[in-house]
């Protein structure tokens, strides 16, 4: 060896917000022949994991498996719930919720940005006072990142959703889960959810 040759210090392990690092378990599953994806083991396979992945959500509703990045997760909601030129609300809780309202714009959407100081999560308070004043009912959707990744900072949904309500509003409530589904409560059906956004990282 050099003198100037990296040394490998063992295994490496992964010290970051995402990817995280994957269980030896996994990583030994995967270590199998792959299936045919037209055959009936794998059809008896994916039918066990839309069933059992409602219980992650907390709905009994379908969930969809999109093949994407987070970050497609967010347009395919945004770009299937809503049609361009649809006011939507969104707030300032951080770097992706930034993120999420800027592709907003570039989907033609005009979104309407409550701003914060990226300490606290969504204020239910603030949300049913903008809604109050759309008389017409023209904003479509409330759009809020219920951790937002950059901060950490948890919005409150279930509040989220009765302000929604005590505003008399019709507009829809979709709610980003990306780094916060099973690592803290979330309850889709419970909590009124209409649209959830899930997945593995954005990009």
């Amino acid at each position: 060896m050099t003198k100037n040759a990296s040394r490998m210090a063992g295994r490496h392990f992964l010290q970051i917000p995402g990817p995280t690092q994957i269980p030896d378990r996994i990583l030994r599953a995967m270590d199998t022949p792959i299936i045919d994806h037209r055959g009936p083991e794998f059809s008896s396979l994916a039918k066990r994991a839309l069933e059992g992945i409602k219980t992650i959500f907390k709905t009994t509703n379908p969930v969809i498996i999109y093949t994407a990045t987070g970050t497609g997760a967010w347009e395919a909601a945004l770009v299937n719930a809503l049609s361009p030129g649809d006011r939507v609300l969104m707030v300032e809780t951080g770097q992706f919720a930034t993120l999420w309202k800027n592709m907003a714009v570039k989907l033609g959407l005009k979104p309407e940005f409550i701003t914060t100081d990226w300490r606290t999560g969504a204020d239910p308070a603030a949300i049913e006072e903008h809604l109050r004043k759309d008389k017409a009912h023209e904003i479509k959707a409330v759009c809020v990142l219920h951790n937002e990744t950059a901060t950490g900072c948890l919005s409150p949904i279930a509040p989220i959703r009765k302000a929604i309500d005590a505003a008399g509003h019709p507009a829809l409530l979709m709610v980003d889960t990306i780094s916060s589904l099973a690592s803290t409560d979330y309850r889709h059906d419970e909590w009124g959810v209409d649209v959830s956004v899930g997945g593995a990282r954005r990009a």
